[in-house]
């Protein structure tokens, strides 16, 4: 039996594909179009599985509309700007331009490895100047349109990276990168005024029908939409606090969603970054230390709800809006964001679980205000878990025998009656700070003037380009220490000013990357409106759950500023979304703890021992394949060895995309051993094959022509399946296809009917146009083996034969007292009585009943005839 040379091939066709830019496109109105964008890859040195599974998945998609007449737009570029490049400058003292540009290079001809169907002729990386130039321009019209800001702000800062953080990047009060324990620091920095798109981005999110669900639901938790009440509650300081703590009036406005509690109320809360506490912090050693301590822990809502809840009591009170005399004591509460609503808030803790812990720790009245339906309002009390449930009103004057909702109207109507506060609505979504204190990224256009402040850097001076000269000898911001790059003169008055040395966090270059695509050899604009308008929205994207609130949102906030500044209408940049599972393998460590590769690990008698030396080896966890702890395969080694239809076989063929999937051994050689069964399939086959193109006959034997309806049925289900993301469903129909062939093939050798050898010629064709997407070397090479001069790249996508796709006729099982006697293929849905005539008439029924009379007969329609005697 003959071997499929793989190396050989897969050079071939890749170099054919290459000589004649089989993938290169060009925007043509008359055709449509189909833009299908796999999440670009960061250039940190090699790829790996996960890269793999993600591009697979968009290239079966990017190949197979191409054989549908889609007109394919499939680029690839490099998120190429970042932290790990400068702590590789500061760990192999080399320049971070050259760790990336070399990284590009490598990775580069690692994804073309893969026979990946991409157009290398739009390949972009975002740290180029000619890229970044543009969004420069974009953050100056920002600024002109109000979208962009400086102010003086909290900020998350991650000490490890030495610079601030997003609100989205901290994960569990942790740095999203480093894992670093965040910290709060007051800075002057650029935001961006994604609030402003607020409602649009939440309501938008409904028209995203081919997005996951998943994902649609964080971010509409992530924007937070809460509708309420804010009013303000009258202070008063105890003797020896200045008055002017309060900065004006004495008092403290506070949100809240359920003004139907306040009778619940028990102290008031406030920030730890809040005016009043701040201002009590200058005179008061005690609540700046305490502050400090609040600052040093996580910022993120997550964190914040599982750290134990602390309080400052400062002695001033608070005077309950509703009942005169009653007084509230103010805490400053490590749990009170500032950056939601208006950093202080009101405890109810019988109906909220962060004020009832506080409330328990701090010994203060817990007093139930909403009954739930059925119990006793004389009787019943909360415990450890505060109720938040529906219920009636109870302890609440006016309030009471009111549901929640009826109560929340009557508590706000009566505070906006009172001339206290109004109902408003707000959002948990905060504008994005974009500050961050790094060499390598793209520099904020902006200069300080000591007379003109902030002055935009004219636009005829764009780019500003990174000085190459910086040293990284020592943490910190490399721009803010250089001798010469940060002075020059204000465009506007000409005196002696410094440049901003932040660079811009690099989620800015993926907010718009995928409009780059459209024209990115342009030089005067970001892109051509009418390529843009051509080949946008992304009709396919792809990539990982974890960009579900960073990446995400941030392109689409960035896509409505561009349409509000008067680059496109563009609103929705991604049509469609597709969020593909992880990569997975068993961990090893040895006797030491030592995590082990898998390349290091052999099984001897069903027990795991180290290749050298045959020590013992701890079998761990399945787990996403993780550098730290050595569980990783390398997809180069994978390809060399098996090839890359190989690798991408198995990607698609073990579990659904969007699920994980376990990396093993086994299954890359049975990826192996059915490559070679369609090899040996189409170049061995056991009759002379007629020439292409050879009319089927009319008369056919019953194998043929079950072989036939198998095709086509084949044909119509993986196109089904495609368009659905069932790759492990369509590779297990070619599966099915190819054993229906093999058994044709092995009938047609005795030659007994003359339309075998045609059948089998259209079987193998439709087989190899079928494999196409998912093993395109594979295919190429298959397609020529049958004869044809063109590529298959270039041929269309079969189509199906309704008559024969359509299943009309059915397998019934014949039984005789219960054991099966013959199969009959019966019209669908035939009349009883014919169907027990035909069962009947059978040859082995009919020695099955030895001449005794037959008791009944029962006939399940479409599946199974017995015969009772």
């Amino acid at each position: 039996m003959s071997r499929y040379n793989v190396r050989e091939n897969e050079a071939k066709w890749q170099s054919a594909w290459a000589d004649r830019n089989s993938f290169a496109v060009s925007a043509d109105p008359a055709r449509p179009k189909y833009f299908v964008l796999e999440m670009f890859p960061y250039p940190s040195g090699r790829i790996h599985m996960g890269h793999v599974r993600n591009y697979t998945i968009g290239d079966v998609i990017a190949r197979y509309k191409r054989a549908k007449g889609f007109n394919v737009l499939h680029p690839m570029g490099w998120d190429a700007f970042g932290l790990p490049a400068e702590n590789a400058a500061l760990e192999r003292n080399v320049h971070p331009g050259k760790w990336t540009y070399e990284n590009i290079a490598t990775m580069r001809g690692q994804l073309q490895s893969m026979g990946l169907a991409i157009d290398w002729d739009r390949e972009i990386a975002t740290c180029r100047p000619e890229y970044y130039r543009h969004e420069q321009k974009m953050f100056l019209d920002f600024l002109k349109a109000g979208l962009a800001y400086r102010k003086e702000s909290w900020v998350n800062w991650d000490p490890v990276d030495n610079t601030v953080l997003a609100n989205e990047q901290v994960v569990d009060g942790r740095g999203w990168r480093t894992g670093a324990l965040v910290e709060k620091r007051k800075l002057s920095q650029w935001f961006l005024k994604i609030t402003h798109f607020a409602d649009d981005l939440l309501s938008a999110l409904a028209t995203l029908d081919r997005w996951p669900e998943k994902v649609r639901i964080m971010q509409e938790n992530w924007i937070g939409k809460s509708t309420g009440l804010r009013f303000r509650f009258q202070l008063t300081a105890p003797e020896g606090v200045p008055a002017n703590v309060f900065q004006g009036e004495p008092e403290v406005e506070v949100f809240t969603t359920r003004p139907d509690t306040l009778f619940g109320a028990s102290f008031v809360g406030i920030s730890p970054n809040h005016p009043i506490a701040q201002a009590l912090a200058e005179k008061n050693p005690a609540v700046a230390e305490f502050i400090a301590d609040c600052n040093r822990v996580g910022t993120s809502e997550e964190a914040i709800e599982t750290a134990e809840k602390k309080g400052f009591d400062t002695g001033i009170t608070a005077e309950h809006p509703f009942v005169p005399g009653w007084k509230l004591p103010v805490y400053i509460a490590n749990f009170v964001l500032m950056e939601y609503g208006t950093g202080a808030i009101f405890g109810c803790p019988a109906h909220d679980q962060r004020d009832l812990d506080f409330a328990r720790k701090y010994g203060l009245k817990v007093t139930p205000v909403v009954v739930p339906e059925g119990e006793d309002p004389a009787t019943f009390d909360v415990g450890g878990e505060a109720y938040t449930g529906p219920g009636v009103l109870r302890n609440s004057q006016f309030l009471d025998g009111m549901e929640v909702e009826a109560a929340k109207q009557a508590a706000g109507e009566k505070v906006e009656a009172m001339g206290r506060g109004q109902r408003t609505t707000i959002y948990r979504l905060r504008d994005w700070g974009v500050s961050r204190q790094r060499y390598w990224g793209c520099p904020i256009p902006v200069i300080h003037c000591p007379s003109c402040g902030v002055v935009p850097v004219p636009e005829d001076q764009l780019p500003i380009t990174l000085p190459e000269d910086v040293t990284f000898d020592q943490p910190g911001n490399p721009l803010a220490r250089h001798p010469t790059w940060k002075h020059v003169d204000c465009p506007s008055c000409g005196t002696a000013a410094t440049r901003e040395t932040d660079t811009f966090d690099t989620f800015i270059e993926s907010s718009w990357y995928f409009l780059r695509f459209a024209s990115p050899r342009v030089e005067d604009q970001a892109f051509n409106r009418e390529e843009a308008a051509y080949w946008l929205p992304v009709d396919q994207y792809i990539g990982g759950i974890e960009h579900a609130v960073l990446h995400l949102l941030y392109a689409r906030f960035w896509t409505r500023a561009l349409s509000h500044c008067g680059y496109t209408d563009l609103k929705e940049p991604f049509a469609g979304l597709f969020t593909q599972g992880m990569v997975t393998h068993a961990t090893y460590q040895d006797a030491d703890g030592k995590w082990l590769l898998p390349s290091d690990v052999d099984t001897v008698e069903g027990k795991a021992v180290q290749r050298e030396g045959g020590g013992p080896v701890t079998v761990g966890p399945i787990i996403k394949m993780s550098k730290s702890k050595k569980n990783v395969v390398d997809p180069a080694h994978i390809i060399d060895t098996y090839g890359a239809d190989a690798a991408r076989l198995f990607m698609l063929s073990d579990s659904p995309p969007d699920r994980d999937l376990e990396w093993t051994e086994a299954g890359i050689d049975g990826a192996w051993r059915f490559i070679n069964r369609l090899w040996r399939l189409v170049t061995e086959p056991s009759v002379a094959l007629p020439a292409a193109g050879t009319a089927i006959p009319s008369e056919l034997s019953p194998l043929a022509t079950d072989a036939r309806r198998m095709v086509h049925k084949t044909v119509a289900a993986i196109g089904e399946d495609l368009e659905r993301f069932r790759f492990n469903k369509a590779v297990a129909r070619i599966r099915e296809l190819a054993n229906a062939l093999e058994k044709l093939d092995a009938k047609a050798k005795a030659g007994e009917h003359a339309g075998d050898g045609a059948v089998l010629r259209e079987g193998l064709e439709v087989l190899v146009r079928l494999i196409g997407p998912m093993m395109p070397h594979l295919a190429e090479e298959l397609w020529s083996v049958l004869g044809h001069d063109t590529l298959l790249v270039d041929s269309v996508w079969p189509v199906a034969d309704a008559a024969l796709a359509t299943e009309d006729t059915a397998t019934v099982a014949v039984q005789v007292n219960g054991k099966l006697r013959a199969t009959l293929h019966l019209p669908k849905d035939i009349a009883k009585e014919e169907a027990e005539a035909l069962a009947l008439a059978e040859p082995n029924v009919q020695r099955a009943l030895e001449g005794k009379p037959v008791r009944k007969v029962i006939v399940v329609p479409n599946r199974v005839i017995n015969v009772v005697v």
